[in-house]
């Protein structure tokens, strides 16, 4: 054994403090931010079907995960920017999925190859005003 062997656990500590520090939303409320209202990480799978001349594009749907919801937004975890306007999302609801239409708000870089998309929550929209959407619910 080293008498002055450098303690590690100390770093490691010292590591996850600064981390959860700079992301916890406990820590982000004494910081000043342009937000109107608090957000809610929330991590859940959502299917993400891009819209095009308000028709759904089923062949260009993925899957991701939120980041955090208010109660009229939601940003999504994206592994590669999208270039999208309008969009349904497909939240599982029990067996059966639901839809909620939204608009991109805005798309940033997070880091290391991966976006946050911010969408405003516009309506929520029932599979049966678009056909297309029965095969997707089918098999969620």
């Amino acid at each position: 054994m080293l008498l002055f062997k450098r303690d590690q656990s100390r770093a490691v500590r010292g590591f996850v403090l600064n981390l959860v520090n700079t992301h916890c939303v406990e820590s982000q409320r004494f910081r000043q931010d342009p937000r109107l209202e608090s957000r809610v990480n929330l991590s859940i799978v959502v299917r993400v079907v891009p819209l095009e001349n308000g028709q759904p594009c089923l062949d260009e749907s993925f899957t991701t995960v939120t980041k955090d919801f208010a109660s009229t937004g939601v940003s999504l975890v994206l592994s590669e920017p999208h270039s999208l306007d309008e969009v349904l999302l497909a939240f599982r609801k029990k067996t059966e999925p639901m839809f909620v239409r939204a608009k991109v708000h805005h798309l940033s870089a997070m880091g290391c190859g991966f976006f946050q998309l911010g969408l405003k929550l516009t309506e929520v929209v029932s599979a049966a005003d678009y056909p297309e959407l029965r095969t997707l619910a089918e098999r969620w």
